[in-house]
């Protein structure tokens, strides 16, 4: 089962975190040969999404890093968003790691 983690983006500023992914006796995990993507949506069912940048920065320990740019985040509506982390091993097999939902505060200086 997936971790529940809330995120906060604000629009037209840029975004980064870093995530320590962990199993369910809360080690953390060995993601060498994993590749790692992240997609926003307004709900389950939009056909529209925003992509974060994924990087693995730490595969040994599970530690990835999720951006969003300055000119992404200012084109994205303020409201509240879901999103998850899937990770694909080497043979093509998806896990989905995290879920939960960006909450896009409105930026005042544009």
């Amino acid at each position: 089962m997936a971790s529940f983690v809330e995120l906060t983006i604000e629009q037209g500023a840029n975004f980064s975190t870093i995530l320590d992914l962990k199993d369910s006796s809360g080690a953390l995990l060995n993601i060498s040969g994993y590749s790692v993507a992240s997609q926003m949506r307004k709900s389950y069912y939009s056909t529209s999404a925003n992509n974060f940048v994924m990087t693995i920065t730490d595969a040994s320990s599970g530690q990835i890093t999720m951006t969003m740019n300055s000119s992404n985040t200012s084109n994205i509506v303020p409201g509240r968003y879901v999103y998850d982390i899937l990770l694909t091993d080497n043979v093509g097999v998806k896990t989905r790691i995290i879920e939960g939902i960006v909450n896009v505060l409105p930026s005042v200086t544009r």
